[in-house]
């Protein structure tokens, strides 16, 4: 750790700890009526240059008070990029309707949310982004900025426990991307320290927030489909978004024309290419970004963005979009957690994850819900296309069918466009009874902002969020172990495969 960096861990938890204790109160001592000074959330963004910017526009009604992000030469262009952003969006807004191409339908586009947007980014960057204090290091901006009240973590994937654990520590109100951990035993840990502060947490699977989702969920609870044995869940991702199944780039140990133009000898020469002594950008303080990850010299491959298909850092497309995909079926059928995973894949060198996988989870009966068997797709593999479509494809770009004993359910990634099938069952059995309440406005963030000033309860809690981030992370596990898998949820232990029940956790580099 670099001497301007330095803050030992043991020091840092330690104060974090005597501040807990003082700043942690339950809401019932304050008084049912009790009102804060201010009706405003004061908002840290850990993690500000992609995802993290979309949450502070949808928190721009708040207090943004501070932004902290160890790369200020491209969160610094993210934010700058909010004037042009700011325009293109106002442009699309004032734009009569496009009309769509011949036999196509129309591009979805919501000009009433598109307004409400327009206006959250406008706010951040008049009112927040000239205020707000800025941060490279997380815990230092906790230690010294006391009108914090909670914070978003929307860094890569390994940091976000032991950031999300320093916030709930000192009583920070606390929203995770997705995934919401890079481990199993991080999420377990988040779930146990949320439940003991009883601060209001959220992770970012916004999916959740949204009306079709809930009515997914109504759909099954009705009975619609009748029992549910069988899931089929698919992704797009990695392919076109960032690269997996490549080789950590190194220079060449033996003469190139000693290696073989096999498997191996050419991922040795891609190796090669890719190899380089790269300056680290300015304005990135990469030994900030390692973190709690091993020691890794910097390359372009892996930051900004391109960090999800490296091991160290991200989980692959499972972590990127298991939790707007697997969340209806978890929800609705009350899953669990699997007894077995096994995941088969392209071919795996450890470090970058492959380009295609697919997991199959057993997931045993609850109450009077059979046993489901769910299987995971990614890299663009497809499940048999179910008869009842006709001449319609599935949504190549992600989806999940849930085959049930009376019909099957057929939804759009984040819980979208939920349909009935076949298309007379859809008819028939018409909407659901709403049993589930519906979340003003689909806002997930200010859903967790109402939840934090104790208005409501939030969507997707860590309790609730852990489990999922578990069954997806134990796709990862199976890859790994590289064999079928069997899960001790209760004692959380692989109990048939030597060594995988380590990558149920991680160890953390010296220092953090």
């Amino acid at each position: 750790m670099s001497a301007n960096n330095a803050i030992p861990r043991r020091k840092f938890l330690s104060q974090a700890a005597a501040a807990a204790a003082v700043t942690i109160v339950p809401r019932h001592v304050l008084g049912r009526g009790f009102v804060p000074p201010s009706d405003k959330l004061n908002i840290a963004g850990i993690g500000v240059g992609g995802m993290g910017r979309a949450n502070l526009i949808n928190l721009a009604s708040q207090n943004i008070v501070a932004f902290c992000d160890v790369d200020w030469g491209y969160a610094g262009k993210a934010l700058d990029r909010l004037d042009s952003d700011i325009e293109k969006l106002r442009a699309r807004i004032e734009a009569p309707p496009v009309e769509p191409a011949p036999g196509q339908p129309a591009p979805e586009f919501n000009r009433e949310k598109a307004k409400v947007q327009l206006a959250d980014m406008i706010q951040l960057k008049t009112e927040h982004v000239p205020k707000a204090k800025r941060h490279k290091d997380y815990r230092q901006m906790l230690e010294q900025q006391k009108d914090i009240e909670a914070v978003v973590v929307a860094t890569p994937d390994h940091m976000h426990a032991t950031i999300a654990l320093a916030a709930m520590e000192l009583g920070k109100h606390v929203y995770v991307q997705k995934p919401l951990t890079w481990s199993v035993d991080e999420a377990r840990r988040l779930a146990r320290r949320a439940k003991e502060t009883k601060v209001a947490t959220q992770m970012g699977n916004q999916g959740h927030s949204t009306d079709d989702a809930r009515k997914a969920v109504e759909y099954i609870s009705a009975g619609a489909i009748g029992d549910v044995r069988e899931i089929h869940i698919w992704t797009n991702r990695p392919l076109g978004f960032w690269p997996q199944g490549v080789p950590r780039p190194e220079p060449l140990k033996v003469p190139a024309d000693t290696l073989r133009w096999n498997g191996a000898g050419v991922n040795t020469r891609l190796a090669a290419a890719l190899a380089g002594d790269f300056p680290v950008p300015e304005g990135l303080d990469w030994n900030l970004f390692l973190g709690v990850a091993p020691q890794v010299a910097y390359h372009p491959i892996y930051h900004p963005f391109n960090w999800r298909g490296w091991t160290d850092w991200g989980v692959g497309a499972i972590g990127d979009m298991g939790a707007h995909l697997i969340d209806v079926s978890m929800w609705s059928l009350n899953l669990g957690l699997p007894t077995t995973i096994e995941t088969v894949s392209t071919p795996f060198n450890g470090a970058s994850y492959p380009h295609a996988t697919m997991t199959f989870y057993d997931f045993p009966a609850r109450g009077k819900m059979p046993p489901v068997k769910l299987t995971w797709y990614d890299g663009g593999l497809l499940p048999p296309r179910p008869e009842e479509l006709g001449d319609e494809q599935l949504n190549k770009g992600g989806g999940a069918l849930l085959v049930g004993s009376k019909g099957k359910l057929l939804h759009d990634t984040y819980g979208l466009n939920p349909r009935l099938l076949p298309n007379s069952l859809h008819a028939s059995f018409g909407k659901p009874a709403q049993k589930l309440p519906r979340i003003p406005g689909e806002r997930h963030e200010l859903n967790w902002v109402d939840a934090a000033k104790g208005k409501t309860a939030a969507s997707c809690p860590f309790e609730y969020a852990a489990r999922l981030t578990e069954v997806m992370l134990l796709g990862v596990v199976a890859l790994r172990a590289g064999t079928k898998i069997r899960y001790d949820a209760e004692n959380m232990r692989v109990t048939n495969a030597v060594g995988a029940t380590d990558y149920l956790t991680r160890s953390y580099r010296s220092g953090w």
